[in-house]
């Protein structure tokens, strides 16, 4: 279990940092044009991966207040992808240095709706890692919809053959 989490987490830096060189080398007038997606504009998307990570970051580490980033976040969409990024590297470490019996720990939590769970943190971390992916997706399409058409393959797979 152990091992294919660290594969995810490793993997969540990679296809992070290949995807969003490309939004980093657009005009910055692209991170906020509007488009039709889940989330209205690239900047928006980054913003959401980094407060899911950071919040579920949070209630890991039980925090008594579970804060969202972007909610005081005043700067650019290149500070939203370093904050990113930074939180990507802290999923990486954290489960690079963690027991297989921590990652079986059961911890408890509160949602945004304030509904109360519990589950273990492998799970938690299966989520963080599946979450980024589908977004990443939508990046993609976002890309593609302004206009972009050198986009990197981010596939778990991608990653796993250039680790051979």
């Amino acid at each position: 279990m152990k091992e294919l989490l660290q594969q995810y987490a490793a993997y969540n830096v990679w296809a992070n940092q290949k995807l969003l060189e490309v939004v980093l080398k657009l005009p910055e007038e692209s991170w906020h044009q509007k488009i039709a997606s889940s989330f209205p504009s690239l900047h928006t998307t980054v913003l959401h991966m980094w407060d899911a990570e950071s919040m579920w970051w949070q209630r890991m580490k039980m925090q008594e207040v579970v804060t969202r980033p972007s909610d005081q976040f005043k700067g650019t969409t290149r500070d939203a992808i370093t904050a990113l990024q930074h939180q990507n590297r802290l999923w990486q470490e954290w489960v690079n240095g963690t027991s297989p019996a921590m990652l079986d720990h059961v911890f408890q939590y509160y949602d945004t709706k304030r509904n109360h769970y519990k589950q273990p943190i492998y799970q938690m971390l299966h989520h963080v890692m599946n979450h980024g992916t589908y977004h990443r997706g939508q990046i993609v399409t976002l890309l593609r919809q302004l206009g972009e058409t050198k986009i990197p393959a981010t596939d778990f797979v991608v990653w796993a053959r250039l680790k051979k």
